[in-house]
Formats: C-alpha cells, structure tokens, sequence
C-alpha cells in the first residue's frame, strides 16, 4: 500500500506562487507515475498535471499550462507542484495520486493523498 501527504497549500496573494509537495510512503514511489487534481466547493475533481515514472515527460491542463510545474525527486520519494502567477479561480484542494501510467481520469489512479487548501486572494 502507498499513502501519500501533500503540503505546502496556504493563502497567497493574485500573482503570487506556492509549492506543493507531496510525499510518498510504503512501496517504492518511483515505480508509479504521479499526478495533480484539484477541486473546488461544488464542483468536481479536475486534473492539473502529471508526469511519468523518471519525471522525463508531464503533461498539464490547458490552464496550467505556462504557470504550473511539476516535477519530482525520487530519491526523496516526493513529487512537487510548483505554481506561479496564481489567480483567485486556482482557490481549491490540490491532490496527488499514483497509478501505473499517467493520466487525465480520476479513476486511473490508484492512491491519492487527503490534500491541501490553496486559497488565492484577489
């Protein structure tokens, strides 16, 4: 079993920058592929991003894409989301989760973290 912690949310100011971590336990968290979700009161879980196994190639949302990346260290068994340029409409939980190959669909994934609140003010 794999249990992942994300960390790093907070309040931040329009335009401002966060990151995320996200830290993995039990088994080896280079073998799976990791990707971001967020969701918003109301609203359902959207993907962010994700990358593959050695972190040569990600994938974004359309949003995300020139202001989040991400990245990770397996040695540390951590993942990273870093994000800049943050508007209000970023305000949600972000989550990590594994899986066998990285993927745009919830269901794909396999473990997935409690998350972390970013909140963006305007």
């Amino acid at each position: 079993q794999v249990q992942l912690v994300e960390s790093g949310g907070g309040l931040v100011q329009a335009g401002g920058s966060l990151r995320l971590s996200c830290v993995a336990s039990g088994r080896t968290y280079s073998s799976y592929a990791m990707g971001w979700f967020r969701q918003a009161p109301g609203k359902e879980r959207e993907f962010v991003g994700a990358i593959d196994r050695s972190g040569d190639s990600t994938y974004y949302a359309d949003f995300a894409k020139g202001r989040f990346t991400i990245s990770r260290d397996n040695t540390k068994n951590t993942g990273y989301l870093q994000m800049t340029s943050l508007k209000p409409e970023d305000t949600a939980v972000y989550y990590c989760a594994a899986g066998p190959m990285y993927s745009t669909t919830v269901s794909r994934y396999l473990y997935w973290g409690r998350g972390t609140q970013v909140t963006v003010s305007s």
